[in-house]
């Protein structure tokens, strides 16, 4: 309770406001539009059909349109792919902040195109919509968590880590809603179901740019100190500002001798008070696990269902449980990781390379599960089971904890655990530095 209310007492109302809004017209937008082409499923391939017959006078058949589905489906995760490969060189040279406000103009791009396809007759239109879209979303789903965890101080970056992964969650949920048969899941109305992620967007691009860019990009990357230190008041109290500037200092001085010597990110909201708790390790692994459990669950319940018509309500709860396994854990916390086990120079690197294995994960389930539910039946859960736990022994075995410790802290922990350092005495004769390791971190710095 106690450290519940200094966690409390550190979170300013700034803070708060541009991890929810950064959030709100970004991560959002990433669940929205994961689930939002699920329920207008079949009046997007009568539409593809439609068109098809009116252009080409020809009937296409029902496997040519589920493989035209399966890539407006799948292009979403392309176009992430292609925005992961962007990340590193757009926060070097627009910043954290700057990168989010100037990736909502591909929003803007995509919802009119998805918008419009239906009146203008073009299914083209849908499938370039979708990739833009992942584009943004590609982009926004790396630098959001990079900007929470660098404007957050070390015993809030789970909490404020964990906010995406709430929006997340939500932006499913809305789809799922919103495309109820009552609401907007009818056939006049999919195009306007698919363009509704340009509002939050809005609301982001009129806010975010009145607060302050991440201190630790403003001091590291730009070295501008008055700068960094007024971002810090908006962030801070202002007992806290002396020290976090120290601790950056620390961080920019290793990176200075590096160069010298060319030495070369109602479950997941409880989830946020959680994290500072029991750490980021129980939450992955009790996750992936309840995740595997459920995979295995639907498979037997859906062979089970002709004997037991109970088993039905099963296959359900299961469905649920896979959605609030992910949201326990998985659903942000590998990006808050991200954020943690690299160092400032490292991570729009390590942000690249793992969006773009998340996005080539998300591309091949979209593509192929369509077709790998229809050779395998209920059996293709067994295999996403497997992946769950195996991920899980995993992170039990290979990935530390990084709970209320500063970036110059996990460095040191993960040069002391690989056991490599190489440690030379610099030009003063005072700081020693470790060579890099092969998680491209840095050992311990010893004055």
């Amino acid at each position: 309770m106690c450290s519940s209310l200094c966690l409390l007492q550190q979170l300013t109302r700034s803070l708060l406001a541009v991890a929810f809004l950064a959030s709100f017209g970004s991560s959002m937008l990433y669940g929205y539009n994961l689930a939002v082409v699920n329920s207008p499923a079949q009046y997007i391939k009568d539409f593809y059909n439609e068109t098809m017959i009116e252009t080409y006078d020809w009937v296409p058949d029902e496997r040519l349109l589920t493989v035209l589905y399966s890539l407006t489906v799948s292009i979403f995760a392309i176009g992430g792919m292609s925005g992961a490969l962007l990340v590193g060189k757009l926060v070097t040279k627009f910043g954290r902040k700057g990168t989010l406000v100037r990736s909502t103009m591909l929003v803007f791009i995509g919802g009119a195109l998805m918008g419009f396809s239906r009146w203008c007759r073009n299914p083209a239109m849908v499938i370039v919509g979708r990739f833009i879209t992942g584009i943004h979303s590609g982009i926004c789903l790396s630098v959001v968590p990079m900007y929470l965890g660098e404007i957050a101080p070390k015993n809030l970056r789970g909490f404020l880590g964990l906010v995406p992964s709430i929006h997340i969650c939500l932006g499913v949920f809305i789809a799922q809603v919103l495309g109820l048969s009552e609401l907007l899941g009818k056939e006049e109305h999919w195009p306007v179901l698919l363009s509704l992620i340009v509002f939050p967007t809005s609301v982001q691009l009129m806010l975010l740019p009145w607060f302050p860019e991440s201190p630790r990009y403003l001091l590291i990357e730009k070295e501008n100190v008055h700068a960094t230190i007024a971002a810090l008041k908006w962030f801070r109290t202002r007992a806290n500002i002396q020290a976090e500037v120290e601790e950056m200092q620390e961080e920019q001085r290793s990176l200075s001798s590096i160069q010298t010597l060319s030495v070369r990110s109602l479950l997941t909201d409880r989830c946020c008070f959680t994290i500072e708790r029991l750490g980021r390790r129980p939450l992955m692994i009790g996750g992936f696990l309840f995740m595997g459990l459920c995979c295995a669950g639907i498979t037997v319940s859906v062979l089970l269902q002709p004997q037991l018509s109970l088993m039905r309500y099963i296959s359900v709860g299961c469905v649920v449980g896979i959605i609030a396994g992910f949201c326990i854990g998985p659903a942000g916390v590998p990006f808050l990781i991200t954020a943690e086990l690299f160092k400032q120079s490292h991570r729009p690197a390590a942000y690249t390379v793992a969006g773009c294995l998340n996005w080539l994960s998300n591309f091949t389930i979209g593509f192929v599960f369509p077709f790998l539910e229809i050779a395998m039946g209920p059996f293709c859960y067994l295999l996403f089971c497997v992946i769950c736990l195996g991920v899980a022994l995993y992170t039990t075995f290979i990935i530390p904890e990084t709970k209320n410790k500063t970036f110059m802290e996990i460095s040191q922990m993960f040069a002391a655990r690989n056991n490599i350092l190489e440690e030379e005495l610099t030009s003063n004769g005072h700081l020693k530095l470790p060579l890099m390791n092969r998680y491209g971190t840095l050992g311990q710095l010893e004055e």
